[in-house]
């Protein structure tokens, strides 16, 4: 008999669920919008694994719902702060997420944000689209260069890196502040002050812990250059927002570029963070590309294949068990 699996939503990219199909019976949220804990709860009993996406609340009273029989919860994205650790710990259950295939699509879409925000890319463009562009003045839309430029990058992993290996093309010098990370010729360790007073750019890259909540707020903000750039592809729950509307609108931060918000999704409600012209948002797409998110949905299918089979997850969370037990 077939074990079942939870896929908390419907025609995920790729094959991924197509394979776990061949091999579980999948049963899926097929609502509109987003599935709250009930809807989940509903499917949720009998079922030995679940498949997330890394905004869909696993908490244990969801691994309750599911019962004894679930294994595994594997999360089709590289963070983690949607799962209850501790509750999947105390139950026996191996979580596991994305890591490493969605690294240089991620850093891509960082390098995109720095560009738009440093260029004031969003601003020109809503001129133009706007028919406001009737005449040539030397002082419109004026930018900062990124060629030269210091990039700070707090958090130094997977992601980190491929941005910085990116920042070599633009001549830039790169700092980088993770004590936890090895280090290499691309960048050179400091300390976070020093990091946070000689960026130019900063960009954020750590993931979501009680640790990194509103890691960067008033304090971190008012020692950054007045000509500097925030940027963040990590969790929105690191930068503290009404700080970083504080400093912009201020004077005291030049720019942001945000793809994660505290909020997510936000629907009609916006973020004030939103309509700041010197502020370039995105609606969490760092990993969305065809390819990456199809590879997403593959690990994440294997890591369930694997569990399930009595075999160690290929991608479980640091200092988690990598098999059921």
């Amino acid at each position: 008999m077939k074990k079942r699996v939870l896929v908390t939503r419907e025609n995920l990219p790729g094959h991924g669920v197509g394979r776990l199909s061949e091999a579980a019976e999948v049963v899926a949220w097929t609502g509109d919008g987003k599935p709250g804990h009930p809807d989940l709860a509903a499917l949720a009993p009998g079922t030995s694994g679940v498949l997330a996406l890394g905004n869909d609340p696993v908490d244990g009273a969801l691994m309750d719902a599911a019962g004894p029989s679930l294994r595994v919860v594997a999360l089709a994205s590289m963070g983690f702060d949607n799962v209850d650790r501790a509750a999947a710990a105390e139950r026996g259950i191996v979580v596991t997420h994305t890591p490493g295939v969605l690294a240089e699509t991620t850093a891509d879409l960082t390098f995109a944000l720095i560009l738009a925000a440093r260029r004031r890319i969003g601003a020109a463009g809503a001129s133009l689209a706007e028919g406001s562009w009737g005449l040539f003045r030397m002082h419109d839309y004026l930018g900062l260069d990124i060629h030269g430029a210091t990039l700070g990058l707090i958090g130094y992993g997977q992601i980190g890196r491929a941005v910085a290996r990116r920042a070599q093309g633009f001549g830039m010098r790169v700092l980088h502040h993770d004590p936890y990370a090895p280090d290499d010729d691309l960048s050179a360790p400091v300390d976070l002050a020093t990091l946070l007073a000689e960026s130019d750019i900063v960009s954020l890259h750590v993931p979501l812990t009680e640790e990194t909540r509103h890691l960067v707020s008033t304090r971190e903000l008012a020692a950054m250059k007045p000509t500097a750039t925030l940027v963040s592809t990590s969790r929105g729950g690191v930068v503290d927002e009404e700080a970083l509307l504080a400093a912009v609108r201020g004077g005291r931060l030049h720019s942001a570029g945000l793809d994660v918000f505290e909020r997510e999704p936000m629907g009609r409600e916006l973020s004030p963070l939103v309509t700041e012209p010197h502020i370039v948002t995105l609606p969490h797409i760092g990993s969305a590309t065809e390819t990456t998110r199809a590879a997403m949905v593959d690990l994440a299918v294997d890591n369930i294949l694997d569990v399930l089979a009595e075999r160690p997850a290929r991608t479980p969370l640091p200092g988690t068990p990598a098999a059921h037990v």
